[in-house]
């Protein structure tokens, strides 16, 4: 059964730095594009941050200078580093793994991590 475990999240101050990890339990991972979102209390869920099969990389205006997502395919795992944070980044962040197995589009969600950013 496939799974994607988020993990790094927590408590931090404005101005820290948090690194958030996606582990996959998915056969073919570097197939799969990485798409991080995040939904804070009473708003959509946005989308914060993507790194493709090849490695390219796209942010929101919001997540751009501050936040660098990245995959190592030899761990199935994928990272978002989140630096100069503010309290305006506190949301559940969640990640998502999408692609194509045999012509079938596949789609996988995370349970989500929670970040707080707070003095």
């Amino acid at each position: 059964q496939v799974q994607l475990v988020e993990s790094g999240g927590g408590l931090v101050q404005p101005g820290g730095s948090l690194r958030l990890s996606c582990a996959a339990s998915i056969s073919s991972f570097s197939t799969y594009g990485i798409t991080w979102y995040r939904q804070a209390p009473g708003k959509q869920r946005e989308l914060v941050a993507r790194v493709t099969s090849g490695g390219s990389t796209m942010y929101a205006d919001s997540a751009k200078g501050r936040f660098t997502a990245s995959r190592d395919n030899a761990k199935n795992t994928a990272y978002l580093q989140m630096n100069s944070l503010i309290p305006e980044d506190t949301a559940v962040y969640y990640c998502n793994a999408h692609g194509r197995v045999l012509g079938t589009a596949r789609d996988y969600w995370g349970q989500g991590t929670q970040v707080t950013v707070s003095a």
